[in-house]
């Protein structure tokens, strides 16, 4: 997919900021520090349009990046940073689920996971909860630069395996360094948007 003009349209906290032209969303969920700005950059081809941090749990807001008039991509505030305040995780977890749970207009969840750890059991139970929201959701292996590429698909496997055994939430590697991976992302989006 070309992408021309991607633009951040805005950060919300609660429904009354969200977008109200009823484009589709892809949400992007994962703990702090996983890669989901990184993704966004890597998949639109640019730099800098997403923040990245290596503070885990920069995001607070959720971000909405309008992909040409076409779709959003949607970054949710990663979960499972020690450094945010008891009161502050609440409270963004209160929006997080009231957006995942309300929002009509999610088409699909990429939940990232790094690809060189077991799913923690915050990562279990992010996954239990996209689950229990019905939402489509695909997985992503994250950082797959990280260790030698001959590991890679075994490794995708055996995640596959630790949270999704029955198989039949699609699972990708991906890296922003080895852009190899993402035209399966991009074939998998282009098909969903365009069914």
């Amino acid at each position: 997919m070309n992408i021309n003009n991607p633009k951040f349209e805005i950060s919300a906290t609660s429904p009354n900021q969200y977008p109200k032209n009823n484009l589709p969303e892809i949400v992007l969920v994962g703990k702090s520090n996983v890669g989901k700005s990184s993704f966004i950059n890597t998949m639109i081809n640019r730099k800098k349009l997403a923040r990245t941090s290596s503070e885990p749990g920069k995001t607070r807001q959720i971000n909405f990046y309008n992909i040409d008039d076409l779709f959003y991509f949607v970054d949710l505030p990663g979960y499972g940073f020690s450094k945010m305040s008891k009161k502050e995780q609440v409270i963004v977890g209160k929006f997080i689920e009231e957006y995942l749970f309300n929002r009509k207009n999610i088409v699909l969840v990429i939940f990232l996971i790094d690809i060189r750890h077991n799913p923690t059991e915050n990562d279990k139970l992010m996954y239990d909860y996209i689950i229990r929201s019905g939402l489509p959701c695909i997985i992503l292996a994250n950082k797959a630069d990280k260790i030698a590429i001959t590991k890679v698909s075994e490794q995708v496997k055996d995640l596959q395996k630790k949270l999704n055994p029955i198989g039949d939430i699609p699972t990708f590697p991906f890296s922003s360094e080895r852009k190899i991976y993402q035209n399966d992302v991009w074939n998998f989006i282009d098909k969903l948007l365009n069914s």
